[in-house]
């Protein structure tokens, strides 16, 4: 990594010189508008595809934009560990504390444009590996400080306070498209408050749109939800999320009933003849939170979808997109161990594949239908960049919008499969607890599934004899189910795909997922 000494004056040079070479002829990469320097949208640079890294760089920044709300950008996706920013070219670079969390938010961030004071940036990987920046910024460590406080759950000093509250407002405006089926106050505190306190909320109606103020305790947290939630959809394919902040800064909530609710305040009257909340349907609100949706024929609880449950777990996932597919564009796969039934088991982590087709004249390249546009985007956010048998693969949402079977009779050498009645469908049974185990591809794998006689040996050996390093095991009490570490993601990712559904014996198949938790 680069050293104080150089570093500042390294950058600036360097942001010039990256640009400049994004315009070279022989860089192969997608031209995209860049006003980094000037501001003028008039440039067409051309943009070179770094490999992934935890150091990112951010450019075209507005003139005025702080390291807080550079560094809330990546809030959302894990711990942020440095910030560099360069004021005379319009540019930053974030660190972020792991590779994957980087990962997952440049894979965000290719769907949801990027905005910093409601002007649109662009984040790619840097060539830097690392952030090594001078410790008597004060400002800058002050922020950090502030960062790594929220993160851990503390509670920073008031200035540091101050200083991330400039990043944005507690207070949300939601608008809700597409709206099919109702949205109550309590769908939306239940919604919201996975990303902190929810204080206040007002719903009222303005140009025939459902619309509401959320108010959080900590604008750090509106940022967070924001960003994970922006698109999303409550229920599935309707009720659409659209999500700014207000100008306001705190609301005054003066009833407690349908249309308001000032949750630092219960002794509030209900007001205007509208009645306030019964406290023993409050109760049933705590106690079982599906209550009100289940109801309602084909909606599915808030964000217990694929999608949102990913985004509840702390990491960001996408929001149904209108026309958009569940059609995905798997490429540059390792042609000698690329089959149908590994891409099944791969992407089946992040929804229910109903076709696979390996495109007989590229081998590197396969379509995977998901079930629906929710399932594929949530896959492409979590698998786009990854490294799989010694290559990264691209996912995208491809144009098509079906895989389709080969013709009667015709042989197409098993480059084409039907899933969709297949056995492994994780997310078939409304309000399965697979919903809410969704995870980026890690190091760590859940087992689960496990024949009692099978031992800690039995399953270290059948990993290694994967092709990868056992690092750490562990069984749960019940020793039905245990978590081993990989040394790596890629080896973890390979583990899956070969190994989920393997046949442990007495025709009990093992179960294979990714963790959250390290060993």
């Amino acid at each position: 990594f680069l050293t104080v000494s150089c570093l500042s004056s390294f950058l600036l040079q360097r942001g010039s010189d990256e640009l400049s070479m994004y315009n070279s002829p022989n860089s192969g990469m997608s031209s995209i508008s860049d006003g980094a320097s000037n501001g003028s949208d008039s440039k067409k640079l051309r943009v070179e595809e770094a490999p992934p890294s935890r150091v990112l760089h951010i450019r075209k920044l507005p003139n005025e934009a702080s390291e807080t709300e550079v560094i809330a950008l990546g809030l959302p996706f894990g711990k942020v560990t440095n910030i560099l920013t360069l004021k005379g070219k319009n540019q930053a670079f974030l660190e972020m504390g792991t590779e994957e969390a980087a990962i997952t938010m440049v894979n965000y961030y290719t769907t949801v444009t990027p905005h910093v004071r409601n002007v649109p940036v662009f984040i790619q990987y840097s060539n830097h590996k690392e952030l090594k920046t001078d410790s008597g910024n004060q400002r800058t460590q002050a922020v950090l400080q502030a960062v790594s406080a929220v993160q851990s759950g503390g509670s920073p000093s008031s200035d540091v306070q101050e200083a991330l509250a400039a990043a944005s407002s507690p207070v949300l405006r939601i608008i809700i498209d597409n709206m099919f089926y109702p949205v109550t106050l309590d769908v939306l505190q239940q919604i919201f408050s996975k990303f902190g306190t929810v204080m206040k909320i007002i719903t009222f109606t303005k140009n025939n749109q459902f619309q509401a103020l959320l108010q959080f305790s900590d604008p750090v947290n509106a940022q967070q939800a924001k960003l994970a939630l922006d698109g999303q959809n409550i229920y599935n394919s309707c009720c659409t999320l659209r999500i700014d902040f207000s100008k306001l800064v705190n609301l005054n909530v003066k009833y407690n009933n349908d249309k308001s609710r000032d949750y630092t305040r219960p002794e509030l009257p209900a007001g205007d003849g509208q009645p306030s909340i019964d406290s023993s349907v409050a109760a049933a609100f705590s106690k079982d939170s599906n209550s009100l949706l289940g109801k309602i024929p084909g909606a599915l609880n808030p964000l217990s979808a694929a999608a949102a449950a990913a985004a509840a777990a702390g990491r960001v996932a996408l929001g149904g997109h209108t026309g958009s597919g569940g059609v995905l564009l798997v490429s540059n796969l390792n042609e000698e161990v690329s089959n149908t039934t590994r891409h099944n088991h791969q992407s089946g982590v992040y929804g229910d594949v109903q076709r696979v087709k390996i495109l007989y004249n590229k081998k590197d390249s396969a379509l995977i239908q998901m079930s629906d546009a929710n399932q594929a985007q949530l896959a492409m956010s979590h698998l786009n960049g990854q490294k799989m048998y010694g290559k990264i693969i691209r996912v995208t949402l491809s144009k098509h919008q079906t895989v389709a079977l080969p013709r009667d009779g015709l042989d197409d050498q098993g480059l084409t499969k039907d899933f969709a009645n297949s056995p492994l469908h994780r997310f078939k049974k409304p309000g399965s607890k697979n919903f809410q185990n969704i995870f980026p591809p890690s190091a760590t794998l859940h087992l689960s599934n496990v024949p009692q006689d099978v031992t800690e040996e039995d399953l270290r050996l059948l990993f290694s004899n994967a092709g990868g390093t056992v690092k750490a095991f562990k069984f749960f009490q019940d020793r039905k189910m245990a978590l081993i570490q990989m040394s790596t993601v890629e080896e973890a990712i390979q583990a899956l795909m070969d190994l989920h559904n393997y046949n442990m014996g007495g025709n009990q198949h093992l179960r294979v997922s990714f963790s959250k938790s390290t060993i």
